[in-house]
């Protein structure tokens, strides 16, 4: 078993040695900064659709293509490219009698529902109300998911970028002169990762004519970026 004096004169050696390892990984503070900004959104999308039923699978589809084929033809009259508009989902699907006077083993085929879904971009978010209208008076029975966003929203975040960084340097600054060290260059500087903001809307199904004009407001998106900095950090001059 070793002595006391020799497990100390040990213990001193590897705190001698402490000094030369620290060498190879430099002190430093490491904070993070943030900043927002907000932007006005520039760009919509729509989900429509149109469901018919009927006795037969055929006469089902061949008026839900009748139907989808007028609201197609009303997007393109309505001045929308189309290649900003496509078919987002397709279904024919059997209905069965959900009385309650016929047993679940006597239920059988009643009709046919055939439905057909198109997503919508628009470029110009105040044609949003007015396109919604368009559908509604094709014959779109389904209006819905509306969200907003800002496509160059990366663009845009450009400035709030060096107010993120110019904000974490006041941030080890404060941790600098508390520490009583000198801030020196940064070492890293890593952006933090996040999703842009997008607004999102349901509408319930709509009639087949509207009323009135739809009240659509976008708003405006709130974009936020992080960075993290590690700055090294040096002795002050005596």
């Amino acid at each position: 078993m070793k002595s006391p004096v020799t497990l100390a004169a040990i213990f001193a050696v590897a705190l001698a040695a402490t000094p030369v390892f620290a060498d190879d990984f430099p002190s430093a503070i490491s904070v993070s900064g943030e900043a927002t900004i907000s932007a006005a959104p520039d760009l919509a999308h729509i989900d429509a659709g149109v469901a018919n039923d009927a006795k037969t699978a055929k006469e089902a589809s061949d008026a839900n293509n009748a139907a989808m084929g007028k609201v197609l033809l009303a997007l393109k009259g309505a001045g929308i490219d189309e290649k900003d508009y496509q078919t987002s989902r397709l279904s024919l699907q059997p209905m069965y009698a959900t009385s309650s006077k016929v047993s679940e083993s006597q239920r059988g085929i009643v009709s046919f529902r055939a439905s057909n879904r198109v997503t919508v971009r628009i470029r110009d978010v105040t044609k949003v109300a007015s396109v919604i209208d368009t559908l509604v008076t094709a014959g779109a029975n389904d209006v819905g998911n509306i969200s907003f966003e800002v496509t160059q929203a990366s663009k845009l975040l450009d400035g709030a970028r060096e107010q993120a960084l110019a904000d974490a340097r006041r941030k080890a600054e404060i941790y600098a002169k508390a520490a009583g060290v000198t801030l020196g260059a940064p070492l890293a500087i890593t952006e933090g990762g996040g999703a842009v903001p997008m607004f999102k809307a349901r509408m319930a199904p709509a009639p087949m004519a509207a009323a009135a004009p739809v009240p659509i407001s976008p708003g405006e998106e709130t974009l936020s970026v992080s960075v993290s900095v590690s700055w090294a950090i040096k002795a002050k001059e005596q």
